[in-house]
């Protein structure tokens, strides 16, 4: 159990290294055709970057939860929900996050903020309708396992990356298409590297996104099941949804990989690469999972 956690957080680091390797690769391309070898190109593209992640990862728990229309709770307005967040909150040692309710029939939850002082844990009004106490508490076990993990902070940071590679791409691509030249062999090389690195670098970045969001959905159901010792809880509630159905009213792709199910409709173009693992390989990890290794 603790080597699965260690792995997927070994992996979950290296997949977040390649970002930034995409997006010197995307600076020194833009440097080779257009710059000459300054290195203040380089330079000038990942501090871009950084600073664009940096304003994402300060503002995405207020955006995330103003944009899918979540109301914040105190514990009179449902005791049940709160007394699970905060019992939740006490076994694992961590602040009480804030928490809000959606006004969606869909079962489905979300977590969010960039570390456990500053999070909050969301619930749909679907979600508290249909499941039984124990599968309440190992769907917040899972939300509060993205909490404690900081899963929030790495998929801002590495929805914030994949948008600033998106940006430098086009950049690069209509540098490319206007660049001026003689049409010699050198700026005929220039415009293939410009428009190959402006295609396949916003492409690798998004599945490399989709990979860090699978990655952290299983950590959170091993984290999860870890702290109430119970994985068939979740299992459970897993089965419940996948009989349902997740995809919510208000579609938001932008947040759709905060989600503990995906809240997309189930056939459209963004579930052709979806940020979550099918529910019946979490299913199955969590009934082949020992607790207790």
């Amino acid at each position: 159990m603790y080597s699965e956690i260690a792995h997927n957080k070994r992996k979950s680091i290296l997949i977040m290294a390649v970002f930034v390797l995409i997006i010197a690769g995307l600076a020194d391309a833009i440097d080779y055709a257009y710059a000459g070898g300054s290195p203040a190109v380089l330079i000038g593209v990942v501090v871009g970057a950084l600073i664009y992640s940096l304003i994402s990862y300060f503002m995405g728990m207020r955006l995330s939860l103003a944009v899918n229309g979540a109301r914040e709770i105190t514990k009179k307005d449902n005791p049940r929900l709160w007394k699970t967040v905060e019992n939740l909150s006490i076994t694992d040692g961590l602040p009480m996050p804030r928490v809000y309710i959606m006004d969606d029939p869909a079962p489905n939850a979300f977590a969010t903020g960039r570390d456990p002082k500053h999070a909050a844990v969301c619930a749909t009004s679907g979600l508290l309708d249909i499941m039984s106490d124990d599968e309440l508490t190992g769907v917040f076990a899972h939300e509060m396992g993205h909490v404690k993990n900081y899963d929030s902070r790495v998929s801002m940071i590495a929805f914030a990356l994949t948008a600033a590679i998106a940006l430098i791409a086009d950049i690069l691509l209509r540098m490319s298409i206007f660049r001026g030249g003689d049409n010699s062999e050198e700026d005929q090389i220039a415009l293939f590297i410009g428009i190959a690195a402006a295609i396949l670098a916003p492409v690798v970045a998004f599945l490399i996104q989709m990979a860090v969001s699978r990655q952290r959905e299983y950590l959170a159901d091993a984290t999860g099941a870890l702290t109430t010792r119970y994985p068939e809880a979740l299992a459970s509630a897993l089965k419940k949804i996948e009989n349902t159905g997740s995809t919510l009213k208000r579609q938001n792709t932008a947040t759709a990989h905060f989600f503990f199910t995906n809240p997309l409709k189930a056939h459209s173009l963004t579930n052709l690469f979806s940020t979550h693992p099918p529910i019946e390989e979490r299913i199955k990890r969590l009934e082949n999972m020992d607790t207790h290794a």
